[in-house]
């Protein structure tokens, strides 16, 4: 039944499912508990060594089987997603992908993770790695190039980072049904921790960057998505911005989220967050502003107890197919435990709800209990952020 613009019983035929992941990080710790683990030496200030953040874990939550299978990290997500099938999933993918290149000088944190453990990554079947990120250049041009392909090689489409400019702005395109179409777009901003100079150009390798949230920058990017795309093609835009904490959104990446919609981008897929964000239904049109982190090693690291960073969340997210519409937007919550996804417990499940509920408020946007554990995006069309 439709309520407030989009129905909020379940999906039909003629719809497209989406299943929109935040910060997949399975590098470092992660790399370290799967088969094949790359070198663990970190330059970090006060870890020198990745195995750290697995005693971290295990002292947080209890001993990790080494080595663990390649399906360990996903855990409970995995047949979350075989029972909902989605059409099409994408993951912003924060890790270089290679045991080659130099640690990239001027940064704190470095993620890489062995290519021999990519078979980790393919177990959730991605159809898209978004690349414009803060970490996929952390072991230098070297690096990326191994990243980029030993991804290719899995047969693992990527957006947002290229051999140069006009290849890292190009979409990850996936068939949909007979004729249709998912076009991925990634890009990132400084605001996530992107250095300007990690932008392709048309000499350089590196990734589609944007220096600000302008509206010259939405005109522009409506220009490029008026070239590729056709009638009844899907348009996600998959950004990486923002700060790593806190639930509030400034008014230009608000106006910004607005604009990319206005020139025809039918999801907004926001990550750098470490935890979930606002949710926003714009002209029957969804923003997440942050996913939160979804894989990594962060388990018994303190500091921001308070955000519940150990809660993670399977975005379920419905469109129409032929104009891209939002139907039905469900959020799955998980919890990070012994470096493996499971059910989040009721309790858990009630608080991420108020806490989402409460920020989304400003945004006209409320989030009910669904069906299973799940939680439910609603548009109540008062208050809304503008």
């Amino acid at each position: 039944m439709a309520r407030d613009g989009f129905s909020v019983g379940g999906v039909h035929e003629g719809m497209v499912t989406l299943f929109l992941g935040g910060d997949v990080m399975l590098g470092r710790g992660v790399d370290q508990i799967l088969p094949f683990p790359g070198d663990p030496a970190l330059r970090e200030a006060y870890i020198h060594d990745a195995r750290a953040y697995v005693d971290l874990a295990e002292a947080a939550n209890g001993p990790i089987p080494q080595p663990v299978d390649f399906r360990w990290p996903w855990g409970e997500a995995l047949p979350v997603l075989d029972e909902a099938a989605p059409d099409v999933r994408v993951v912003n993918l924060e890790t270089a992908v290679t045991g080659d290149g130099e640690f990239m000088p001027g940064k704190d944190i470095h993620y890489r993770m062995s290519p021999a453990n990519l078979p980790c990554l393919a177990a959730a079947r991605p159809d898209v790695c978004a690349l414009a990120n803060n970490h996929v250049l952390d072991f230098g041009p070297r690096g990326l190039h191994e990243t980029l392909d030993a991804l290719a090689e899995a047969r693992l489409r990527t957006a947002g980072a290229g051999p140069d400019e006009v290849r890292a702005r190009q979409p990850a395109i996936v068939p949909v049904g007979a004729d249709g179409r998912v076009l991925v777009f990634s890009f990132g901003l400084p605001s996530s921790g992107i250095p300007k100079d990690w932008a392709a150009t048309g000499q350089r390798l590196g990734v589609d960057f944007v220096a600000e949230p302008s509206a010259a920058v939405a005109s522009a990017f409506a220009d490029r998505l008026r070239q590729v795309r056709r009638p009844g093609d899907i348009a996600i835009a998959s950004v990486h911005w923002g700060s790593n904490w806190g639930y509030a959104v400034s008014r230009s990446d608000v106006h910004f989220a607005h604009a990319l919609l206005d020139a025809g981008v039918d999801v907004f897929h926001g990550h750098s967050s470490h935890h979930p964000r606002p949710l926003e239904v714009y002209r029957d049109r969804l923003i997440l502003y942050g996913c939160g982190d979804l894989v990594d090693d962060y388990e018994g690291i303190g500091g921001y107890e308070s955000y519940r960073d150990d809660l993670r969340v399977l975005y379920l997210v419905s469109v129409e197919a032929d104009t891209g519409r939002l139907v039905d937007a469900r959020l799955v919550p998980l919890r990070a435990r012994r470096m493996r996804l499971e059910h989040a417990s009721s309790e858990d499940t009630e608080w991420l709800r108020a806490v989402l509920d409460m920020h989304c408020r400003a945004f006209g946007t409320r989030v009910d209990d669904g069906p299973d554990g799940t939680l439910t995006l609603r548009p109540v069309h008062t208050g809304q952020h503008t």
